[in-house]
C-alpha cells in the first residue's frame, strides 16, 4: 500500500532522468509534471516525518543538488509535506495559487538567496564598552562591594544596557549600509540566540554573489575579532518564495 509522495520543491522545467538524486529514506527523487509545474518528489515511506536534523538535512540536500545540477530557479516546499494523491496538489496548491507560483518563478529567475547571521560575545562587548566610557566604568566599579539601593542598581544596569544597544545598532548599521544596496530584496528576522545580534536574508542576482561576499568580508575585517559571521551563499530561497498555502 502506497503511503503517498514526499514533496521537496517545484521547478519551472522538468528534472532530466540523467540527474540522480537520493531523497529521504534513500528513495530516488522523481519529477512529476502537473499543469506545467514540475514537482520534485520521492515515494513516502512514512506517513509523518520526524523533524530531525538528519531529515531536515536530507530535505535540503535534494534542493541543493537540484540547484547544483543547473536548476537555479526553484520553489522550495516546507519540510514534511506528504500527499496521498496528485489530485490533492491540484486542489490545494495549483488551482488556488497558480498565478502566485508563476509570479514567484519570474521573481526568482536569475536570482539567489544568501543570508548572514552576526554574533558577538556580550561579556566582551560590555567590558569594551566600559573601557571606552570611563565615567560609566567608574560608576560600575564603585558599586562593587557596596550595598546599593535597588534604584541605583537599576540605573547603572539601564545605562550599560542602553549603551550596549547603541553599540549593537552601530554594528547592524554597518551591515545595512554595506549590503542592502547590493540586494533586490532584504528580509530581517529576529535573532535566534542571545549572542546573535543580526539575522538577515538577501535576494541578489546570481552573478553578484562574489561582490556580495567580498562586501561581507570587508565589514568583518573592519570589526576585527569582535564578530562571528555565518554567511550562507547557497541555499534554497525559502525567505523569498513564501506561499500562503504553506502557512
Amino acid at each position: 500500500m502506497s503511503l503517498g509522495f514526499y514533496l521537496y520543491g517545484i521547478l519551472p522545467h522538468p528534472l532530466p532522468d540523467t540527474v540522480a538524486i537520493a531523497g529521504l529514506d534513500r528513495e530516488p527523487v522523481h519529477n512529476q509534471i502537473i499543469e506545467g509545474f514540475n514537482f520534485l518528489y520521492s515515494e513516502a515511506k512514512q506517513t509523518k516525518y520526524l523533524t530531525s536534523r538528519r531529515n531536515l538535512l536530507g530535505h535540503e540536500k535534494v534542493l541543493e543538488e537540484a540547484m547544483n545540477a543547473g536548476f537555479r530557479t526553484l520553489l522550495p516546499l516546507r519540510f514534511g509535506l506528504v500527499v496521498k494523491t496528485w489530485d490533492t496538489v491540484i486542489r490545494d496548491l495549483i488551482e488556488p495559487y497558480q498565478g502566485k507560483l508563476e509570479a514567484l518563478f519570474q521573481k526568482l529567475e536569475g536570482r539567489r538567496e544568501v543570508s548572514i547571521k552576526v554574533f558577538w560575545e556580550s561579556k566582551s562587548e560590555i567590558e569594551a564598552l566600559l573601557e571606552e566610557n570611563p565615567s560609566l566604568k567608574q560608576l560600575r566599579d564603585a558599586s562593587v562591594g557596596k550595598a546599593l539601593s535597588m534604584e541605583e542598581v537599576i540605573n547603572i544596569g539601564q545605562m550599560i544596557e542602553n549603551s550596549l544597544k547603541f553599540r549593537k545598532q552601530a554594528v547592524i548599521a554597518a551591515f545595512q549600509t554595506g549590503l542592502n544596496p547590493l540586494a533586490e530584496e532584504i528580509s530581517e528576522s529576529d535573532p535566534m540566540t542571545e549572542e546573535m545580534i543580526y539575522n538577515a536574508a538577501y535576494l541578489i542576482p546570481w552573478d553578484r554573489e562574489l561582490e556580495f561576499s567580498e562586501a561581507v568580508e570587508a565589514i568583518d575585517k573592519n570589526f576585527g575579532d569582535r564578530l562571528r559571521i555565518r554567511y550562507n551563499n547557497f541555499t534554497a530561497p525559502y525567505t523569498f518564495a513564501q506561499l500562503e498555502s504553506e502557512g
